[in-house]
């Protein structure tokens, strides 16, 4: 009985051992695979390239929109969602300045980080 048993337990961690290094070479293998998709410097520069473009193209959205003060403002995009931050002088230019951002061709999203501007010192 205690053959058996020390038989079923050495055949047990036989198949485990050998289970393990098929385990971690499936891993590697995707990992692998994984770095041939990962982006290019020149896929990445064409990518910043696009995002300064898109950044620039909402700035001069706002700065055509009637009423709104553009120099305290600041855009940022990235892969089409783009964030607006700084300070506005009125709650309105909140809301105008998304619904500006909203419609320039490119953009997929708004993060509208906008405030209030309340002047001075404090």
């Amino acid at each position: 009985m205690k053959t058996v048993r020390m038989l079923s337990v050495s055949a047990l961690c036989l198949s485990a051992a050998l289970a393990m290094p098929l385990y971690a070479y499936a891993q590697s293998s995707d990992a692998m695979a994984n770095m041939d998709s990962a982006p290019t410097p020149a896929s990445k520069k064409a990518a910043s390239k696009a995002d300064r473009t898109l950044a620039r193209a909402v700035r001069k959205a706002l700065a055509k929109a009637q009423g709104f003060d553009v120099s305290n403002v600041f855009v940022k995009a990235r892969s089409g969602a783009v964030t607006l931050s700084g300070t506005v002088e009125s709650g309105d230019q909140i809301s105008q300045a998304e619904q500006v951002a909203r419609g320039v061709s490119g953009v997929t999203s708004v993060n509208n980080k906008l405030s209030l501007f309340h002047g001075g010192n404090g």
